[in-house]
């Protein structure tokens, strides 16, 4: 099908009466930066998500607190720590994929994560950073102790619930070594793996699972590939160590079960539902929706994203299809067409920031989506989170006008 301009999708949804925008975060309101402590987030996208009250919901994998969290963005944008919280100005939704989520008034809850897991995760960026101080030597050989002791702390993100290795500040050493960049991705791995051996070991095996930005999919056995480091495109970046449960598609499900409550009064899947007692496959989550909500009950959605990928296999069997946003956009198509309406898919270009992604510039989605992608991209926003943003405030300009009168 026809994909519409950005002008098409304000018109079309100007005057929709039920309407929620599930948004990512990084590399879609923000730039995406080599080190994520120097985000900066526009003020003017804060108030306009403020416009959106209860059309507005967030769905990423970093964290609303902590010294990393967006909430530090909000209130740097905004000038003053204390207006956010005062004015309910916070960003409301899901971080960590899913498990943290948080009101406009930044009131925080962590829904079926247990005090042993929260310990475990309290320690695991030290670990992490141990582990790379063993690793890091022999793939850097011409880097002092010094050096390496400095890449190894600046690339473990020490985030509450998802602690993160960022391979950027250490691929910035080797920017055309492709091959070096892949023994690093490898490396980093195999790292995780051994982190996730220690948990199972600590009595937590089935609690955590590797989430791989940005990736081309699961394997057989159901870990995420990671995408390898080619001549400008550097691939996987990031490893997250996330609580099971935490993907983006139970995440659209628990913000849709809150949406319809607050709408009709009932919550379809109940009060308590949460991402760890989800069903984890795509297509159970589908019929759970199918069982449960009626379908003159679901608003309208407007999926918005920036990392979704595919990739040919090397033998040319298969097209490898990842990307931490592509499963919830997926799903929020197939809800459209089940109910019978245009729910809309946007991917913004997150390749005008500091890391190396695919551009949408010359419309021809190399690495992004190939000719039998089942996820239709209904509107692209090729010049990035600057034309997103404009976008969207204009969109809550014209509803908070409708509203009013």
């Amino acid at each position: 099908m026809p994909r519409l301009t950005p002008d098409q999708l304000l018109d079309e949804l100007s005057w929709i009466d039920d309407l929620l925008i599930v948004q990512d975060l990084d590399g879609v309101c923000m730039q995406l930066v080599k080190d994520p402590l120097t985000r900066q987030m526009n003020p003017s996208y804060v108030r306009a998500a403020a416009q959106l009250e209860g059309q507005f919901m967030v769905l990423t994998n970093g964290e609303h607190e902590g010294r990393r969290g967006v909430n530090r963005l909000v209130e740097a944008a905004l000038g003053d720590p204390s207006t956010p919280q005062r004015d309910g100005l916070y960003l409301p939704g899901l971080a960590a994929g899913g498990v943290q989520f948080q009101d406009r008034f930044g009131t925080l809850s962590h829904p079926g994560v247990s005090p042993e897991e929260m310990d475990f995760l309290s320690k695991a960026p030290k670990r992490m950073e141990a582990l790379l101080l063993e690793q890091l030597p022999q793939l850097l050989p011409n880097c002092s102790s010094a050096d390496i002791q400095h890449l190894a702390k600046t690339a473990v993100l020490d985030t509450q619930v998802s602690p993160t290795i960022n391979l950027n500040g250490v691929f910035e050493r080797i920017p055309t070594d492709v091959a070096g960049q892949r023994a690093m991705q490898t490396m980093l791995d195999a790292l995780m793996q051994q982190l996730l051996n220690e948990a199972c070991a600590a009595g937590l095996s089935n609690s955590f699972f590797l989430h791989v930005a940005p990736n081309l999919g699961r394997d057989s056995a159901g870990r995420e590939r990671l995408k390898p480091a080619m001549t400008g495109d550097v691939g996987s970046t990031d490893i997250q160590f996330m609580l099971t449960g935490s993907i983006k598609e139970a995440g659209l499900l628990v913000l849709i079960n809150q949406h319809v409550a607050q709408r009709h009064g009932t919550a379809p899947f109940g009060e308590t539902f949460n991402v760890r007692t989800a069903p984890k496959d795509a297509s159970e989550l589908l019929q759970l929706v199918k069982e449960r909500v009626p379908a003159a009950h679901m608003p309208r959605l407007v999926g918005v994203g920036d990392t979704v990928t595919s990739t040919q296999a090397s033998d040319g069997s298969q097209w490898l299809r990842g990307g931490s946003d592509r499963g919830f956009l997926t799903l929020l198509q197939d809800l459209g067409r089940w109910c019978g309406q245009s729910n809309r898919v946007v991917l913004v270009d997150s390749s005008h920031g500091e890391v190396d992604r695919p551009s949408l510039t010359d419309g021809r989605l190399d690495g992004i989506s190939d000719p039998d992608d089942p996820l239709q991209l209904d509107v692209l926003m090729p010049n990035g989170p600057t034309q997103y943003i404009a976008w969207f405030q204009e969109l809550a300009n014209r509803r908070h006008s409708v509203a009013v009168v």
